[in-house]
């Protein structure tokens, strides 16, 4: 039988749009002084020659940051699921010396990983010359990005360009959208539980099916706390690569939550300088269409980061709920994993397909 929770979901994570409108508790600016901390940091990685990979926090010290690290993990562990940095210093540096600050800030939050292909641990998000190896994926590209989540506990997107037309970012909570299906759509519930194949878009091992091959929930549960995983798109194409449709009843569902998720979404300018913060089990992100840029210089370029946090939540079956669509191929790597090169190994596996994570 499956666990579900039928009653709504209450606390910081279940919000509207309208409600981080008025309260701003979600963005924090840098100061001058965190900045001048930034670049004494990058001049220290500079004098010993490291590179992002090499980056530890301790690599990278930013003692005056500290409260504001606190604070946005707090905000996606056990808050709105969101946090937005400004401010960050985009035009005064090369892409290699962003990278590195980028990168060694990030390290006091969490473990970044590897995102696609190329095991790259920083993944440019743009349809121009910087777009990296990335299979399948639609990433980058200037039409609607529909509200979604990425492969790992927390997606951070520094926006370095934004395209002409200044599209904004949009985020919904998916706890509100578990709210509103609980009043729309009850019985709907079961089937999300259940959850749904997803592809792997060209991206898995020599060794590895081309999708999950067992069924990741859309919606969980352990102990009351409720997760999301729901990135419509590679659920579809598990279903074309595997010879089937979803039915009519399922793509129904789908269009629902979609429909929910746009309603209470909240929809913000998203600037040079900026770094959005999401918690994927609890908060879905995407954006507008924007017009097509030919001018390589004013292309829209983000650099994307996929972050592990610690105790980020109960799950209850981490290899498929935390692990089970973002560990194949040379995907959900660590920069030690690299170094040590353990993304060349076969990873270990359960009789069910789901990767054994080692603790």
């Amino acid at each position: 039988m499956l666990d579900i929770r039928t009653d709504p979901i209450t606390g910081p994570s279940a919000w509207y749009g309208d409600e981080l409108q008025v309260d701003r508790a979600w963005q924090v600016g840098l100061e001058a002084a965190h900045i001048a901390e930034l670049e004494r940091a990058l001049s220290c990685v500079h004098r010993r020659g490291l590179t992002p990979a090499q980056i530890s926090a301790k690599d990278f010290p930013l003692p005056k940051l500290a409260p504001l690290f606190n604070r946005i993990v707090e905000e996606l562990r056990d808050g709105r699921g969101f946090a937005c940095v400004r401010d960050f210093p985009v035009t005064e540096h090369s892409l290699q010396d962003l990278e590195i600050m980028y990168w060694g800030f990030c390290a006091h939050i969490g473990t970044g990983l590897t995102q696609n292909g190329d095991a790259g641990l920083i993944h440019y998000v743009t349809d121009g010359k910087l777009r990296p190896n990335q299979g399948r994926r639609g990433v980058g590209f200037p039409q609607e990005t529909k509200l979604h989540i990425d492969l790992t506990d927390i997606v951070a997107l520094l926006c370095v360009r934004q395209a002409p037309d200044d599209p904004p970012s949009r985020v919904a909570s998916s706890m509100t959208v578990y709210n509103e299906l609980l009043k729309r759509s009850p019985n709907a519930l079961a089937r999300l539980y259940e959850g749904f194949e997803w592809d792997r878009m060209d991206e898995h091992g020599v060794d590895e099916a081309p999708s999950s091959g067992y069924r990741i929930p859309l919606f969980s549960q352990k102990d009351g706390v409720v997760s999301c995983q729901y990135n419509r798109n590679w659920m579809i194409k598990a279903a074309e690569r595997n010879g089937y449709v979803l039915s009519d009843e399922d793509t129904s569902t789908l269009d629902l939550i979609d429909e929910i998720a746009r309603e209470c979404c909240f929809e913000f300018p998203f600037q040079p300088g900026d770094i959005q913060f999401c918690n994927n089990y609890t908060v879905l992100h995407g954006r507008p269409a924007h017009a097509v840029v030919e001018d390589e210089r004013r292309k829209r370029l983000l650099m994307r980061i996929w972050l592990d946090i610690l105790n980020v939540r109960p799950f209850f079956d981490d290899a498929i709920v935390r692990y089970g669509n973002g560990r194949h191929g040379q995907i959900g790597w660590s920069a030690a994993d690299l170094l040590a090169g353990r993304n060349l190994q076969e990873r270990p596996r359960r009789a069910d397909g789901a990767v054994v994570i080692a603790t």
